[in-house]
């Protein structure tokens, strides 16, 4: 099997589950409990808020442990939005992930918020122009995503954020694709959202790093745990497997975002040369460096990965966090491509340990997958045109 779905999960690291193990047996204690067992698990919290501190380098105190990127993008926008009281108006972009479309039409429908939405060119750039149009005195918040998890587009992050500071609007930016691809300490913003099961950690375990003094309406209420942030007991070995695939990731970020690079772009030449129609979404740069996404007019893309999935290729049709959606990707509308395009979209998605020969495989795989889509669509035309 050649697995490129990463931007869905990856697989959880040995390393991490080694370093969970201890908290999921001997060291089980609550870490509010005053007591041996507690106090350990107390000190492996600690430990893992300020190594996955580091990451955004900030400070421990600013890092709140959630159950995952999905979490932490609701924390953000639902509570940054309700606890500042500057105004109702939220500014975001038409390629966002649902956690964060959907938070921001909760806050409009159940709160009054007023929404802008920015567009994007057709490379699924956002301009900081145009975002500058659309803040006002009374903004509260402005949220775009960092990395967009279909088509790989890098948006510029500082920039924005530097225009949404001017009117003393907060930041928030989802790195969830980013981290382990992406320098995280140096982007402006004053919220970042990421998760673990990206990284080689295990589902159901994020974090947000919110910049100290942004107020913060908790989503979760309850004993007051993570400074009062979001209730409940911690997942310990969430955090120290979070932390532990932080620090790996980071220490081999730039070599692997370096190499990875080079093979996308081969990946990307080879597949457009390769496979009559194949049109590459997304821009050749800033792009992250772990996506190749392309669409197939003329087939379906559905079917493109059924025949991949035939012959041990594991990718996918895009995002993976819509559940049970046959609509086309509101991503690559937004970008402008027609919605029967759209839903011949295939994402490729890579981990640091992808190699040369496996993406030459998979070319070679997906000329056949595309050749027998085309045949099959041939027959069936041919088919129901007969008398």
């Amino acid at each position: 099997m050649i697995y490129l779905d990463a931007a869905a999960t990856s697989a959880v690291r040995g390393e991490v589950l080694e370093a969970m193990w201890p908290y999921l047996t001997g060291s089980f204690g609550n870490p509010s409990s005053h007591h041996e067992l507690g106090e350990s698990a107390a000190l492996a919290l600690a430990d893992a808020r300020a190594t996955v501190a580091a990451l955004f380098g900030a400070r421990p105190s600013e890092v709140i442990f959630t159950a995952g990127g999905t979490e932490s993008d609701n924390l953000a926008v639902k509570g940054i939005a309700l606890a500042n009281p500057r105004g109702r108006h939220i500014v975001t972009s038409a390629v966002e992930h649902e956690a964060v479309l959907e938070s921001c039409d909760y806050l409009r429908r159940i709160h009054g918020f007023e929404i802008s939405i920015v567009g994007v060119d057709r490379h699924g750039l956002v301009d900081p122009d145009e975002v500058a149009k659309l803040l006002r005195p009374d903004t509260t918040l402005v949220s775009i995503i960092l990395t967009n998890n279909e088509v790989g587009a890098v948006q510029p992050i500082r920039a924005i954020a530097e225009l949404a500071h001017a009117v003393g609007a907060v930041m928030h930016t989802d790195a969830v694709q980013a981290a382990g691809w992406i320098d995280l300490k140096d982007l402006g913003a004053d919220a970042i959202s990421v998760s673990g099961h990206k990284l080689g950690a295990p589902k159901g375990i994020g974090a947000l790093y919110l910049r100290r003094r942004i107020p913060l309406e908790p989503l979760v209420h309850g004993g007051g745990q993570e400074r009062g942030r979001r209730s409940g007991t911690e997942n310990v070995a969430g955090a120290v497997g979070l932390a532990t695939a932080v620090r790996l990731s980071e220490l081999a970020r730039v070599d692997h975002a370096d190499r990875v690079t080079a093979l996308r772009d081969t990946f990307i030449a080879d597949v457009v040369s390769a496979v009559p129609g194949a049109t590459l979404t997304g821009p050749t740069e800033p792009r992250l460096p772990s996506n190749a996404s392309f669409c197939f007019p003329g087939t379906s893309g559905e079917s493109i990965l059924l025949e991949l999935g035939q012959r041990g290729v594991v990718c996918s049709a895009g995002s993976a966090c819509a559940v049970g959606s046959d609509e086309p990707s509101h991503v690559l509308v937004a970008m402008g491509i027609e919605p029967e395009v759209a839903q011949t979209a295939v994402r490729f998605s890579m981990d640091a340990t992808i190699t040369a020969e496996q993406l030459q495989q998979v070319v070679r795989h997906l000329v056949d997958a595309s050749q027998t889509v085309h045949a099959l669509g041939a027959s069936t035309t041919t088919a129901t045109a007969a008398p």
